[in-house]
């Protein structure tokens, strides 16, 4: 090698290392696993076998078993009683005919079609998981298929839609299915086959109000989807496509039913189904919901929303003031509202909004009602219009949740006594100062309602005083031991009680 080389070879050789100096490692893209729970589809990292929000196993089986799948283990059923428990229902239930069934169940397999196409960071939770949870449960329990019997589902058609929708809405809907994706709203999707979802959807619940009121069946339950509640007469929005409450309504006085009750109680208010009704005396829209003010979605629903056009009263608004209200506040506001009026109305036929996104463990209603809530309301409800009801599936996203709530509802229908019977407390303060309220304006048109009011009020005022004499007692205690009264050191006892009044005066 010569020194021309040599020095070529360690030029090349600095330059190489010139480089090095600038050089970093290879940055490598780390994924992060994932997965999202089945039951409150609420995201969890992959390492961890149970949901951090709501414990559900990460291979559950309640699509398979229902709420009667362990929570805890993989693909299990909860307990051996509940299994056994199940068995004896379907045992039972392959005893009774169709003909002797009296309740009757809307499902329809071509409403698990409509879903969310497009791919998000998150689940929406208007999933067809939610009826595929409730199924499993009323299958693992022999009431469906079994003890109730299903009626033939249709499409609900253009002149019935048209009773409720405008011809625009109907279109928008339909033009859905040209079309892979859609959204009306952010949040309120579409695929090429929600529309015929919906039409499905609303034709069961026409078919049902129907099949109740002519005598057919006694009761009944639509196990639908899309929900309907928040569509109004131009609009699709909230996950609702076509109002199948509404449409339900109309079915059934086309069937000579003259007043029809509908009691909503989804924790959103229903607007769409107080929009098409208002102004309308043959329906009373009665609804239980968080508004907060109107800072809870969809932000109407307040007490004073009463009704117009020589219709006020008819439209009844019992708005919550927080989150986490259970069974306790609902059961008091069915006794001092609900049912008063529903009574002095005197329903023909009575429709339940079912949604159970109120339900405890519910991932967008942070409420507390149990089961046993639910079939507490729907007991009290059975007592009007003959027996004739119809439940319809609104929101909830809690899949455990809905599957019970919605079960014990069932038993209801069919006269079975739930295993958790409720449990009857006093309302919260939230609760009890809502009712007031509710009943200080609606018994300017329901005056049946005015003795109710009179008592609470006295009642609520009774424990105001009290409460403030409580305080005012454990204020006195603070500021100076009440053994000073009597002794050497009442004069200073009096003086720092005069002079807090004083200061107390002053500041207002």
């Amino acid at each position: 090698m010569t020194l021309q080389d040599m020095n070529e070879y360690e030029t090349a050789f600095n330059e190489d290392d010139e480089e090095d100096s600038d050089w970093e490692p290879l940055k490598r893209h780390v994924e992060i696993l994932k997965w999202f729970c089945t039951n409150c589809t609420m995201v969890n990292l992959d390492d961890v076998v149970h949901c951090d929000v709501c414990g559900e196993h990460k291979r559950s089986g309640i699509l398979r078993n229902g709420f009667f799948a362990s929570p805890f283990f993989e693909d299990a059923i909860a307990s051996r009683t509940e299994s056994e428990s199940a068995g004896r229902d379907a045992d039972s239930s392959s005893r009774n005919s169709v003909s002797s069934c009296s309740t009757a169940v809307g499902f329809d397999e071509r409403m698990l079609l409509h879903s969310e196409v497009v791919v998000k960071s998150h689940p929406h939770p208007e999933r067809p998981d939610r009826l595929r949870a409730i199924a499993a449960s009323l299958a693992t329990a022999g009431i469906f298929p079994g003890r109730c019997y299903p009626i033939p589902s249709r499409e609900i058609t253009q002149q019935e839609l048209q009773m409720v929708h405008s011809s625009e809405h109907i279109e928008s809907v339909q033009l859905t299915s040209h079309l892979y994706s859609s959204y009306f709203t952010p949040d309120t999707y579409a695929n090429e086959h929600s529309a015929r979802a919906a039409r499905i959807a609303a034709g069961l619940c026409a078919d049902l109000a129907s099949e109740i009121f002519s005598g057919r069946c006694k009761n009944g339950f639509a196990l639908v989807r899309p929900p309907g509640h928040h569509a109004g007469v131009r609009h699709a929005m909230g996950f609702c496509l076509h109002n199948n409450a509404a449409i339900a309504a109309l079915a059934a006085q086309a069937a000579g039913a003259k007043k029809v009750l509908i009691v909503d109680w989804d924790v959103h208010h229903g607007n769409g189904t107080q929009e098409i009704f208002d102004g309308n005396k043959t329906v009373l829209y009665v609804s239980l919901h968080r508004h907060e003010g109107g800072n809870f979605y969809p932000g109407t629903g307040a007490a004073w929303e009463v009704g117009t056009a020589g219709a006020e009263g008819y439209c009844v608004n019992i708005p919550w003031s927080r989150g986490g209200v259970g069974d306790n506040d609902y059961v008091f506001a069915f006794e001092q509202v609900v049912l008063p009026i529903a009574s002095a109305f005197g329903p023909d036929f009575t429709i339940i909004s079912a949604g159970f996104d109120a339900a405890r463990g519910d991932p967008l209603g942070c409420c507390d009602v149990t089961p046993a809530g639910y079939a507490q309301m729907t007991r009290m409800l059975n007592g009007f219009s003959d027996g004739k009801l119809l439940v319809i599936l609104e929101g909830g996203y809690n899949l455990r949740s809905i599957s019970s709530s919605a079960t014990a509802v069932i038993k209801v229908l069919l006269g079975e006594h739930t295993e958790t019977e409720f449990v009857k407390r006093g309302p919260s303060r939230s609760g009890l100062q809502t009712v007031l309220k509710v009943l200080q304006i609606q018994k300017n048109f329901w005056p049946t309602l005015g003795p109710s009011f009179e008592e609470l009020d006295l009642q609520w005022r009774i424990f105001s005083i009290r409460k403030k004499n409580k305080q005012l007692k454990k204020r006195r205690r603070t500021l100076a031991p009440i053994c000073w009264k009597w002794g050497r050191k009442s004069v200073f006892y009096h003086l720092l009680l005069k002079g807090h009044f004083v200061a107390k005066s002053k500041r207002r």
